[in-house]
């Protein structure tokens, strides 16, 4: 990090807060110290030392940043420095945007695919980048389609024929089965079920 954050453990709530107003100002030479620290603020509930009750009121009000945007700054330092471990001159020169559209691809990865990823965002040009970014979304997206299409036709087809009604018919008698039912235990199911569905193509 820069010289006068290095040791940030040591600076106290208001230099923290000072320091990430002067950062701001060069976003693109400080966003990784910028994250750290914001990672920190928000971590420790520093911004209570301001009055704020949360830290998207505290972002907002004190910095003028969105707070989705600070969060892509902590996302983007708590991933790349401190879980990954890569070095600071690395994920600068790699840049903030770069960084960025790598990162929903780095969910799930393997290290092997993570290490490909970050040479990628190193070597690309970010046209480049984002048009294989898109291209691979893009074929992810219609094979996740082509099964839950086959997967909505064979559910609806046998639930047609079990209960001899129409789909129309069908949508009012599962209806009248939801009506009652608990929404947050539907819902969870759902997501058991979907995550093994994406990850095996079955339930």
């Amino acid at each position: 990090m820069y010289d006068n954050f290095n040791n940030s453990n040591e600076m106290s709530a208001e230099e923290k807060i000072q320091a990430v107003n002067n950062l701001k100002k060069s976003l693109e030479d400080n966003f990784v110290t910028l994250g750290q620290l914001l990672s920190e603020i928000k971590r420790t509930k520093l911004f209570k030392f301001k009055g704020f009750k949360t830290f998207k009121e505290f972002v907002e009000k004190e910095f003028n940043l969105s707070s989705t945007f600070a969060a892509r700054l902590i996302g983007t330092y708590e991933l790349f420095i401190e879980e990954l471990d890569i070095d600071e001159a690395s994920v600068k020169d790699i840049g903030l945007d770069k960084l960025n559209m790598i990162k929903p691809m780095l969910k799930d990865s393997s290290y092997e695919e993570t290490e490909e990823w970050i040479k990628k965002a190193e070597e690309l040009p970010t046209t480049e980048l984002r048009e294989e970014i898109k291209e691979i979304r893009d074929r992810n997206k219609e094979k996740d389609k082509n099964l839950k299409d086959v997967f909505i036709d064979q559910y609806l087809e046998r639930m047609v024929t079990f209960f001899n009604c129409s789909r129309k018919e069908l949508n009012f008698k599962l209806a009248l089965y939801f009506q009652d039912a608990d929404m947050d235990e539907v819902r969870n199911e759902i997501r058991t079920r979907q995550r093994k569905f994406e990850e095996t193509g079955d339930v």
